[in-house]
């Protein structure tokens, strides 16, 4: 019967609801990134520093992480759709009312509330893509629709804003990055089904029933999870510290214009795009930890040497897109694979919530804050340090991580469900 269920396949269905989850994770990485390459603008414009761009990205990740955790267990109770749609509402309005901003005070309101909606969307479009994906493309699809956040956010973004910049005021830049999100409200309104979040078809574990009690509790009793969370912790302090100091690291230490600074930080969309598209495919046939292994490894190496490369701008965009596609082959498979295939599905979407909730209270809302006095104190450059204590603590972290690809030996089924 289960054979039969995957010859039936919806696969129109399938590729339809990714490419509107991609479209909108690629928003969220655009409204979450379109800060950064703007702020030496807004910088100067409204009197800030390192520490105000620190509390920024702080609000934001704390939200972030507040809502993943409550709204998990939300879309695990009455499906998707009922979360992902209003969250893409509301988060496309707050990116544009941004603009509105006249002081720290009010960017941080609209930024945390724009992050909470942000955080309801992250996990539950991360389990709407598994629900509707074929078991066999699970890591591949995955890859592509979380692919869309850095390719829009870090790629485009930076590139389109610091080019706009020179005929377009901040405040109008927001405004307009708002339109999108409103209007793809319409199709995924009319396309996003909810599904049965007690046994989703496309689970490899559609055996497991629930158990009684609080979905976070539950959750937590498996070992890969906590792990994951820990990691999770890791991968979120490298991403919201380079993302959020980079451009002034860039500017104000190694001295490199506007328009340069925008095409390097282009290299952050272009690896991240191309390492969450192909690691987590490629986790599909050699299993989660090797490629796990290999990206803590390769992410190590890659900042090494961009520490170490002085201003060449050709040198410092390659070596930035090796690192941010290491990071984000860490950061998907963390939070999609490692997370949902590590515990009964009805669990998923709490799973991945607590996964990326954990990662973005402390690894985004922490490490910023940090960041920002390190800056003050010591230099913007010695905020690369934050960077390499967390990459090796993860790399210990990864070691210990069970396997959980499907078509790995001994992952399949109830034994992947370790709760020691």
């Amino acid at each position: 019967m289960r054979s039969a269920a995957l010859e039936k396949w919806d696969t129109k269905y399938e590729w339809r609801v990714v490419t509107l989850l991609a479209l909108g994770f690629g928003l969220v990485g655009a409204d979450r990134g379109i800060v950064m390459p703007m702020f030496p603008v807004m910088m100067k414009d409204m009197g800030l520093d390192y520490r105000d761009l620190g509390y920024i990205t702080c609000v934001l990740s704390l939200a972030w992480g507040a809502s993943a955790l409550l709204t998990g267990q939300l879309s695990d109770r009455f499906g998707h759709r009922k979360v992902i749609i209003p969250a893409l509402l509301i988060f496309s309005l707050f990116v544009g009312i941004s603009g509105l901003a006249t002081g720290v005070g009010s960017l941080l309101v609209f930024r945390a509330i724009m992050g909470f909606a942000e955080g309801s969307y992250a996990p539950a479009c991360i389990t709407a893509t598994l629900a509707a994906s074929h078991p066999g493309r699970y890591g591949r699809n995955l890859g592509l629709q979380q692919a869309a956040a850095p390719f829009f956010g870090m790629c485009v973004t930076p590139i389109v804003v610091t080019q706009l910049l020179r005929w377009i005021p901040w405040h109008a830049m927001f405004v307009i990055a708002a339109i999108p999100g409103l209007l793809l409200c319409i199709p995924m309104w009319k396309v996003l089904r909810n599904v049965n979040v007690k046994a989703p078809a496309s689970s490899p574990n559609v055996h497991a029933t629930p158990e009684e009690g609080s979905a976070w509790r539950n959750a937590l009793r498996f070992r890969n999870l906590r792990l994951a969370m820990a990691a999770m912790l890791c991968w979120v302090t490298v991403f919201t510290v380079v993302g959020a100091f980079l451009p002034n690291y860039l500017t104000d230490y190694l001295h490199i214009g506007l328009a340069q600074m925008g095409f390097i930080l282009s290299a952050t969309g272009v690896g991240g795009t191309l390492g969450t598209v192909v690691m987590p495919a490629l986790s599909d046939r050699l299993g989660r930890k090797p490629v796990l292994i290999v990206s803590v490894l390769g992410e190590l190496i890659a900042f090494a040497c961009f520490s170490d490369a002085g201003s060449d701008v050709s040198l410092l965009f390659g070596l930035l897109s090796v690192a941010v596609f290491f990071l984000f082959s860490l950061i998907t498979l963390t939070v999609g694979p490692i997370s949902t295939e590590s515990v009964p599905p009805h669990l998923a979407t709490a799973a991945s919530g607590i996964v990326i909730g954990v990662g973005e209270l402390f690894g985004g809302g922490i490490a910023p804050a940090i960041g920002g006095h390190f800056a003050m104190l010591f230099g913007i450059h010695s905020v690369l340090y934050l960077v390499f204590g967390a990459l090796v603590v993860g790399l210990g972290i990864v070691l210990a991580i069970k396997e959980t690809a499907p078509v790995r030996p001994g992952a399949q089924g109830i034994e992947r469900f370790q709760t020691d």
